[in-house]
């Protein structure tokens, strides 16, 4: 997906490219462009494009878990049956993937969770979620960028800014990028 995204960047008349989950927005100029042609293409660059991409970053998150920058924490640890330590231990082990960035500027929807560690979001929203705040959404975790309105089950908090508008790119992680966790802190 990440490398028919970057190959579909470069074909005429594209405007913009947005990797999901698990599909590909093109946006094209519709007065300029075939829309036969893209098509053609699109098709076509499923059997060419190549599977890795090289372009990838690998990112350091340090997060503080647990207390008042985690507070779920604790009830994950209890609702999964582990200790706290052993939760934040199976949360730092694996090296995630970025699928793709949404709900928020930065947002980064990351697969590679520890199955155990799979926990359904809140029954209610948190109204105001702290920047930086790490969660568990189901089968994902992910970084809130910006104080918002969430759901996720909150485990701790990093102080790295993941969204700036003069950074170029302004979000610091990107669709393919390689993520893991290191623990600066843990609090019950």
């Amino acid at each position: 997906m990440w490398a028919l995204a970057d190959s579909a960047r470069l074909w005429p008349h594209v405007v913009e490219v947005v990797p999901g989950m698990n599909n590909l927005t093109i946006v094209f100029d519709p007065l300029a462009a075939d829309y036969e042609s893209l098509a053609q293409q699109l098709d076509a660059g499923w059997d060419t494009v190549a599977v890795a991409d090289a372009s990838s970053a690998e990112i350091e998150i340090p997060v503080r878990y647990g207390g008042a920058d985690g507070p779920d924490l604790a009830a994950l640890a209890k609702h999964v049956g582990l200790s706290v330590d052993e939760v934040v231990k199976r949360h730092t082990e694996p090296q995630y993937v970025v699928f793709f960035l949404g709900f928020q500027p930065g947002f980064a929807y990351m697969g590679g969770l520890d199955k155990t560690l799979c926990m359904p979001r809140r029954a209610e929203p948190r109204l105001e979620v702290p920047a930086g705040s790490v969660g568990i959404g189901g089968e994902q975790t992910g970084i809130y960028p910006a104080v918002s309105p969430g759901g996720w089950q909150l485990l701790g908090r990093t102080e790295l800014k993941l969204f700036d508008p003069t950074r170029n790119p302004p979000t610091l992680m990107q669709p393919g990028d390689r993520v893991r966790f290191t623990a600066l802190e843990v609090r019950a």
